[in-house]
């Protein structure tokens, strides 16, 4: 029996990055939901084990691999979402490839469109290499703007993460703000979902973000008491775009 296409689907640039940023909101999302993980592939042979490989334990970026795949899917598994992988290596190990598995993903997409949701690209590469893609394919398929989410845990370290004056701080902010100020610039953004977690979803993301248990250390290391129930995860924030009318069609 052919499943059901997803009425929703969040483009996870890692492994980790939809639960760290979403799993609060997911239960909330138009069902079936389909989080697809992009640097999903195993790495080529010839690469040594990444430095960030090595911190999270593994001798061999292959050893890291396929730890990942069987964390995200006991992840997918509590949060009751398809998982599917495209088979771009991580970004130590990518060469620097175009990201084509995105095309033929979205392309391949049933209409009417899913709701798609995105990462704005905070504080790395390659979401924002994720997001300006994805923006662009869509756009070409003539697809409906895709919902635009922080990514957690780098956007929750604004001292005013979590409260009414988000979107300000990210407007103004040097660090933390920058790939929200370029959205910005093209487009109007609309708060679509504010979720401060309280105890009993709080508890429930802990629970999947405890899942990617082999990254938590050099997580920690990076970003402090990211498991802190105050810490930089206990908020979500996603965005709805409207491209303002001087940018239509003019997209990264």
């Amino acid at each position: 029996m052919t499943p059901p296409p997803p009425r929703t689907v969040i483009v996870s640039p890692h492994f980790d990055d939809a639960a760290l940023s979403l799993a609060g909101l997911i239960p909330r999302l138009p069902a079936p939901v389909t989080v697809l993980t992009v640097f999903g592939g195993p790495p080529a042979a010839h690469h040594p084990v990444s430095w960030w490989d090595s911190t999270c334990g593994f001798s061999t970026g292959a050893e890291a691999h396929r730890a990942r795949l069987a964390e995200d899917a006991r992840a997918a598994d509590l949060l009751g979402v398809d998982q599917a992988v495209l088979d771009h290596p991580d970004g130590p190990y990518g060469d620097d490839d175009e990201l084509s598995g995105i095309d033929a993903y979205l392309s391949a997409l049933p209409t009417p469109f899913p709701l798609v949701l995105l990462p704005i690209g905070t504080n790395q590469h390659d979401h924002r290499r994720v997001r300006d893609r994805a923006l662009r394919i869509l756009d070409e398929l003539g697809a409906p703007l895709p919902l635009l989410y922080a990514d957690l845990p780098y956007t929750g370290h604004l001292p005013e993460w979590g409260t009414p004056d988000t979107d300000r701080a990210l407007g103004a902010d040097e660090t933390y703000g920058l790939s929200y100020q370029d959205l910005l610039a093209r487009y109007d953004l609309d708060v679509a979902h504010d979720l401060v977690l309280d105890d009993d979803a709080w508890a429930r993301k802990r629970e999947v973000v405890l899942c990617y248990g082999s990254q938590l250390a050099p997580l920690a290391a990076d970003h402090g008491s990211v498991l802190a129930r105050r810490g930089p995860l206990r908020a979500e924030r996603v965005w709805s775009p409207v491209r303002r009318p001087e940018s239509a069609g003019a997209v990264a």
